[in-house]
């Protein structure tokens, strides 16, 4: 359902989100915020970054299936990743 350029990305994100250390990770979760709230059509709950990631694997793959084809999806989930460098 996910395309794989996506779910290759979707991951690269998942593991650098599990490497940053708590506190750069909270000052991040807005970034992920936002683009969920894209991908959403509306923002969802701010659940800490604990949880953020299982929020951001839920959301792609909705926006996947609802869209068949998600144009720019892995580009932005990278745009997203690199900004934690």
């Amino acid at each position: 359902m996910i395309p794989d350029d996506v779910a290759t990305e979707l991951g690269r994100v998942v593991r650098r989100w599990q490497q940053l250390p708590l506190d750069r990770a909270a000052e991040r979760v807005a970034g992920v915020q936002d683009l969920m709230a894209d991908l959403a059509g509306e923002p969802l709950p701010d659940l800490g970054p604990a949880v953020v990631m299982d929020q951001l694997r839920v959301v792609v793959f909705d926006a996947c299936r609802a869209e068949g084809e998600s144009p720019h999806l892995a580009q932005r989930l990278a745009s997203l990743r690199l900004t934690w460098a």
